[in-house]
């Protein structure tokens, strides 16, 4: 029985896109690396992050080092954040069910509780981030140790190809979201446990299981 659904932020709750791609722009030009042009979009969809960085001319290495400042420039913008249609109605349903909601994200912290207190999404107290990209599954599992649930009480949601390789790492079952950054052509190589088309896939998932 699931206890938890643990959502992604940015891409599965949060319409973050053209947010993330001026701030990348402008670091691209600050240190150097290819900007993203609107021509580039479709390519990036299906490729890696590792092979986007390499598109880019951006050190795969120096990601981690530009987390902190790729942030600040994004809470500058973070007021244009909007929440996917739906997901409001969503999480207030999954919390009206008693099951406990939790983020795990490579966002700041600070940003998305600031954001989810604005939308009146206070019920959300399990929020966990990481600057690093690719380490996820870490995060999963230092999240089910201090919560004390096993692999078949959780749930994750999220947009990425990342996300699903996390998950398998960790065991738990997965959600895709069709309306995130990744495409189904990127995601079906790690097969994903479900794919949510709408929000209300989301709350059908979690109550059949």
């Amino acid at each position: 029985m699931i206890k938890y659904v643990i959502f992604d932020f940015d891409g599965t709750l949060v319409d973050s896109f053209d947010i993330a791609i001026t701030v990348a722009n402008q670091l691209a030009e600050k240190h150097r690396f290819k900007a993203i042009k609107k021509t580039d979009l479709d390519h990036l969809r299906i490729i890696s992050i590792p092979e986007k960085c390499k598109f880019l001319g951006l050190p795969l290495y120096m990601l981690p080092l530009w987390a902190p400042e790729f942030y600040t420039l994004y809470k500058q913008s973070s007021e244009k954040l909007l929440l996917f249609e739906g997901m409001k109605k969503l999480l207030d349903e999954l919390n009206s069910l008693g099951y406990q909601i939790a983020i795990i994200s490579s966002n700041s912290e600070n940003i998305i509780r600031e954001f989810l207190h604005k939308n009146n999404i206070d019920y959300i107290k399990n929020i966990f981030c990481s600057k690093f990209l690719f380490g996820k599954d870490i995060i999963i599992k230092r999240f089910m140790r201090d919560q004390r649930v096993g692999c078949a009480e959780v749930i994750y949601v999220g947009d990425e190809h990342r996300d699903i390789v996390a998950c398998k790492k960790t065991g738990i079952k997965v959600i895709w979201v069709e309306w995130g950054f990744d495409i189904i052509e990127m995601v079906r190589q790690v097969f994903p446990d479900y794919v949510a088309k709408e929000p209300e896939d989301i709350l059908q998932i979690v109550k059949s299981i």
